[in-house]
């Protein structure tokens, strides 16, 4: 497996920081924490790898998520029913 950390860089005028009102660590921290809720309502990561990516335990990340008003498992019908009818096929 590969853990090893890289860094990004992202070219922000500081009048977008200024207009957030936000510091450099703050926009970064949020940018982690939207592009991991983003790709994980896409279904690109997992709700465990979604929280490691914001910086966050994976309890943090749900408190977060439903404080925001975001779902936490967001399956539609034919998903809860093929969930449902192999949960009956268990011992």
């Amino acid at each position: 497996m590969l853990d090893k950390t890289i860094n990004l860089s992202i070219p922000v005028k500081e009048s977008i920081l200024f207009s957030l009102k936000e510091s450099t660590d703050e926009f970064s921290q949020e940018l982690l924490y939207l592009s991991a809720l983003m790709l994980y309502k896409r279904r690109k990561l997992s709700l465990g790898k979604a929280a490691e990516l914001a910086g966050l335990t994976k309890i943090d990340f749900i408190v977060k998520l439903k404080a925001e008003g975001e779902a936490v498992f967001d399956y539609n019908n034919d998903e809860m029913d093929e969930i449902f009818n192999a949960s009956k096929q268990l011992p």
